[in-house]
């Protein structure tokens, strides 16, 4: 009769990556501690410091542009200008990329002295020659861009603020990344003096 196997041994229990430095071990050293510290300190503080950060620049940016906006409207007009040639037509008319195209193209106005005056202004692809264009001047008649619009502020301070918001979640990261990388470092130089001392009486012993 033959002797039953002896049943096989239950895997052992790991714990989970990163936990273990909170249980006391004879292995856990200083750093493994203060890594814990450190990851725990950033999980807390990076979500609450992006929102707040993404609100100042968007706020920040929004208020500047808008301040922009207003000095240029001030210092800008509208005039009625008039097409010297035919504007270039675009590769697929009618799609949602042509209602955002403009080409430049040179455009032919009327200074306050009544003279004309020539610049380059952007249009809408397929205008022909002699179409009217509203373009903008500056206050010594110089054709320019127009005042930023409510729209693009509000796309711009978005932009801006969803920016800062990934710029903060980085910078966690890459605070924690080096953490680690300096607390490694002081633990394989921990373990190393720790051999240093243990190995001269491994090797007598043995």
């Amino acid at each position: 009769m033959t002797a039953p196997e002896p049943r096989a041994q239950p895997p052992p229990v790991r714990a989970r990556a990163g936990l273990w430095r909170w249980r006391r071990s004879p292995l856990r050293r200083r750093s493994d501690v203060l890594q814990a510290w450190t990851g725990l300190v950033l999980a807390l503080a990076v979500p609450a410091a992006a929102p707040t950060v993404t609100v100042i620049v968007h706020n920040s940016v929004h208020g500047s542009l808008r301040a922009d906006a207003a000095a240029d409207a001030r210092s800008r007009a509208p005039v009625d200008a008039v097409l010297v040639r035919d504007a270039p037509r675009h590769p697929e008319p009618g799609s949602e990329e042509a209602r955002y195209t403009f080409y430049p193209v040179e455009v032919r106005f009327f200074g306050p002295d009544g003279r004309p005056r020539t610049g380059e202004a952007d249009v809408r692809p397929g205008l022909s020659a002699g179409s009217t264009v509203r373009v903008w001047r500056d206050t010594e008649w110089r054709l320019t861009d127009p005042p930023m619009a409510a729209g693009e502020i509000r796309s711009r301070a978005l932009g801006w603020a969803a920016t800062a918001g990934v710029a903060v979640a980085l910078i966690g990261a890459g605070a924690y990344g080096v953490a680690a990388l300096a607390l490694d470092r002081r633990r394989d130089a921990g373990w190393e003096r720790a051999w240093a001392d243990t190995a001269p009486r491994w090797t007598t012993s043995a």
